[in-house]
């Protein structure tokens, strides 16, 4: 799991409340941890496999290339995935080598390698889920811009930066806090310990506490853009924007249930910390809640990688396709449902499942012919396989018997 104190018993003179929980039932602990992340491996990976059937194409034409919306939830996955292998990596060795963790004292201060294993194990699940934490606040970040100004894929290059940046930063310099003046000899002191956790949660609370302000402003927006366009709001407008209220949700409810209980942890051990006895009998139930929270976040910290699968893309199912072609022509974004409707029985606001890119130069081509001017707006589709829609509106519309002809040269523009 992804938790401070993993990289603080990594120190030898370690405090009170760390080694308390750290040492209590490790191996049952270190087995249920290496459970959840396996499991949780093996269906997230299997999650963002390609499949057969499981993605749509709009038309008979493949499209280049996916929005940054769709690019960012993927690498969120992928963060997720290598942080569940650091978990898998670390609870196998001390289960496999269980005198490992004995070495980790200031009696045996000859062999380091026990404290390279730990904080290198600790460093690399701390980066990944950390950098996830940061992708997911730019998520919320990017579908809010995109539906306010149709920002387009260049902004991938700044998040990158923005992510992978603060992450090894935080990372480095949290651990190096912790572990001054020396690994084998850390400086005691919770004063001296606050930074590195600082680092650690900063940006797990970023993403609780900006992301639903960024989610709901996104639906607002989206709601004003589908009944301003017309003055009406239909059922079917309803419709598209329950759904993408529910995927909102359910992505937060995702990180809500996996981090929350990190953060109760924490703030339990703190309090631990702070006694001048932690054994005293009138600390027995913050102590058994410590056991408890710490328990569950062994468990629920790995899942982050399947559930956040299954909040992007619902269930995609077991039929994965091996064809390389095929593998090349895999399109991430299908045609929902709800937008297929939307589509039948509103002419005046069409609704179409275009990247970015093909919005923008669809958009481009129709200005020149001054027949429409649109606005490409970036949101999450609930029901589908795929993890961004792009919300066509079209105004302006000269004649409404010329639609047919209109959506034929859309289709064969973006096709050439």
């Amino acid at each position: 799991m992804a938790s401070p104190r993993m990289e603080t018993f990594c120190c030898p003179n370690r405090d009170a409340a760390t080694e308390f929980v750290v040492t209590f039932q490790p191996v049952l602990f270190g087995a249920l941890s290496l459970g959840s992340a396996a499991l949780s491996l093996l269906f997230a990976i299997l999650q963002i496999l390609p499949k057969r059937k499981g993605y749509r194409r709009l038309g008979q034409y493949p499209l280049p290339r996916p929005a940054s919306s769709s690019r960012i939830l993927f690498i969120i996955s992928i963060c997720d995935i290598l942080g569940c292998t650091g978990v898998i990596v670390r609870s196998s060795v001390w289960l496999g080598l269980p005198n490992i963790v004995d070495h980790i004292s200031v009696v045996n201060n000859t062999d380091v390698w026990p404290e390279v294993f730990c904080i290198g194990s600790a460093m690399w699940i701390q980066l990944f889920f950390s950098a996830s934490f940061w992708w997911t606040f730019c998520y919320a970040v990017d579908v809010f811009l995109v539906v306010k100004t149709s920002a387009g894929i260049s902004t991938i290059i700044l998040y990158h930066m923005i992510t992978w940046g603060l992450a090894v930063l935080l990372c480095v310099e949290g651990v190096a806090m912790l572990y001054y003046p020396s690994i084998s000899d850390c400086e005691q002191g919770l004063q001296h310990a606050i930074p590195h956790y600082v680092t650690t949660y900063a940006p797990m609370l970023l993403v609780l506490i900006a992301n639903p302000v960024f989610f709901n402003r996104t639906v607002s927006t989206v709601t004003s853009l589908l009944k301003g366009r017309q003055g009406i709001y239909t059922e079917n407008e309803r419709r598209l924007a329950n759904e993408i209220k529910i995927r909102f949700f359910k992505m937060m409810l995702v990180f809500f249930i996996c981090w929350v209980p990190n953060i109760i942890n924490e703030s339990l051990l703190f309090y631990l910390e702070m006694q001048t006895d932690i054994s005293d009998n009138s600390l027995r139930n913050i102590r058994n809640t410590a056991l408890i929270t710490w328990f569950i976040m062994g468990i629920l910290n790995p899942m982050q990688a399947f559930l956040n699968t299954l909040a992007f893309h619902g269930w995609t199912g077991f039929d994965v396709d091996f064809s390389l072609q095929q593998r090349r022509e895999l399109v991430w974004d299908s045609v929902s449902t709800s937008a297929a409707n939307m589509t039948s029985h509103n002419p005046v606001v069409g609704t179409t499942l275009l990247y970015q890119s093909h919005v923008q130069e669809s958009q481009k081509n129709m200005m020149g012919n001054g027949q429409h001017h649109s606005d490409a707006i970036s949101v999450l589709s609930e029901g589908s396989e795929s993890s961004t829609v792009e919300i066509h509106i079209s105004s302006e519309l000269q004649d409404y018997e010329d639609i047919d002809a209109d959506g034929e040269s859309l289709e064969n523009s973006v096709r050439h």
